[in-house]
């Protein structure tokens, strides 16, 4: 594909800029115009995502059929399934009549799912599943339905990331990303920076009916430095602004950097700190894993006292010595005679060295069902919610899953087992 025809596609669908990224994603948008084939559009928010589907449907054989853009973020969770695939009459409230949804409607044309990245993973899963077979299910139905969509999808998000986290299906994400195109950012377009505000300058004087403003050469050399976080939207956002307020029709950099939000941030590199939802775990997650490693420890516990106990019935037993390498925990048991006692549980320590006289033996040891009891009955609930978060953040992988809560896979399966955990 030479240049001219490049320039021809940027006319028609009104792009400004030279940037060698944005001619090949361009360029690739049109190659694979022609096919089904998926397409994942990846780039910042606001550097005008939303053209490359609008030139893949209008070179396509599709282009005579309907185009939907769909924003999978602005859409609330609880709808989403019946504006993407439809619902029946009754299916749930508020569904007085049947609906046809996205992917009905648009049999023969084009989907754009924009923010493909905040779609429910019940929603991806559907998703998949027309990607794959070309069938969908409405709402509150049991019939399979075809259909012939072709999907271009985008996100702003870090998806591998995203599915690290258990937040976006990583065989969706391969499913999608069968053509990957990424659109550059305006930091990485600085000589495309004057060439857009020039464009958006003579809009607003033509909307507004005022002279275009026009920037200095410092003034340039500033924009051209600036991050540009908002990117494309950012940038029209400022002059409009600039068109609106000033006076003046000659842009100075005093004048601009009242404009520009943040003015002394650069583009150096920094050290970035994750917010919470960096985090791999969440606050609840980490008290539950504290929580369930307590309850390791106590059935180590009890696995102590029932050897103490063998080896008193077998008068093996009769005290420690007077240093070691164990120190004392104080504990309560019940005795038969319904009498609690203060009694002492010792474990070793490598680091504490604490002189201890010896084990009290004179309330009868519990029994396991004692222990089991005390230990288990109020963190068994917890250990079972536990399992299931690590098992769901890792979508089913048992290895990984017990990697993370610090138990063999085989421990795990155990527990699955134990708790009839439904995978």
């Amino acid at each position: 594909m030479d240049i001219q025809d490049i320039q021809s596609i940027k006319q028609k669908f009104r792009i400004i800029g030279n940037n060698p990224h944005l001619n090949r994603a361009i360029e690739i948008a049109v190659q694979v115009a022609g096919t089904d084939l998926t397409v994942l559009i990846n780039g910042e928010s606001g550097t005008g995502k939303d053209v490359i589907p609008q030139i893949i449907h209008q070179n396509s054989s599709r282009k005579h059929k309907n185009y939907f853009a769909i924003n999978c973020g602005a859409i609330p969770e609880g709808t989403i399934d019946s504006e993407l695939f439809g619902h029946e009459k009754g299916s749930f409230t508020g569904a007085i009549d049947t609906r046809k949804g996205y992917f009905e409607v648009a049999d023969g044309g084009t989907i754009f799912l924009d923010e493909v990245g905040e779609l429910p993973l019940a929603t991806q899963a559907r998703l998949l599943r027309v990607l794959e077979n070309g069938e969908f299910i409405k709402v509150g139905s049991s019939k399979v339905q075809k259909t012939d969509v072709r999907i271009v999808a985008a996100t702003n998000l870090n998806i591998p990331l995203a599915i690290e986290k258990g937040k976006f299906r990583e065989d969706l994400y391969y499913r999608l990303n069968t053509v990957p195109i990424r659109i550059p950012a305006l930091r990485e377009r600085k000589e495309d920076i004057k060439l857009l505000f020039r464009k958006f300058a003579a809009d607003f004087a033509e909307k507004y009916h005022m002279p275009a403003v026009q920037l200095t050469p410092e003034s340039v050399v500033m924009m051209e430095n600036y991050r540009w976080d908002g990117n494309i939207r950012q940038l029209k956002n400022i002059t409009e602004q600039i068109s609106i307020i000033e006076e003046e029709r000659i842009i100075t950099p005093d004048i601009l950097k009242n404009y520009l939000p943040n003015n002394n941030i650069t583009s150096l590199p920094t050290l970035y700190k994750g917010g919470k939802d960096d985090d791999p775990l969440s606050e609840r997650d980490i008290l539950y894993k504290v929580l369930f490693d307590m309850k390791n420890d106590i059935m180590e516990l009890r696995r102590t006292v029932k050897e103490l106990s063998a080896q008193r019935n077998n008068g093996n037993i009769q005290h420690l010595p007077e240093t070691s390498n164990i120190t004392p925990i104080n504990a309560t048991v019940i005795s038969p005679a319904e009498e609690e006692e203060d009694a002492f549980v010792y474990v070793q320590d490598d680091d504490i060295n604490t002189p201890v006289s010896k084990v009290t033996c004179d309330a009868e040891l519990p029994t396991d069902k004692t222990v089991e009891t005390t230990a288990s009955l109020s963190l068994v609930q917890t250990e079972k919610d536990l399992i299931c978060k690590a098992l769901e953040r890792h979508r089913g992988k048992r290895k990984d899953a017990a990697k993370e809560l610090g138990i063999s896979e085989r421990t795990l399966y155990r527990k699955i087992n134990e708790y009839k955990i439904n995978l």
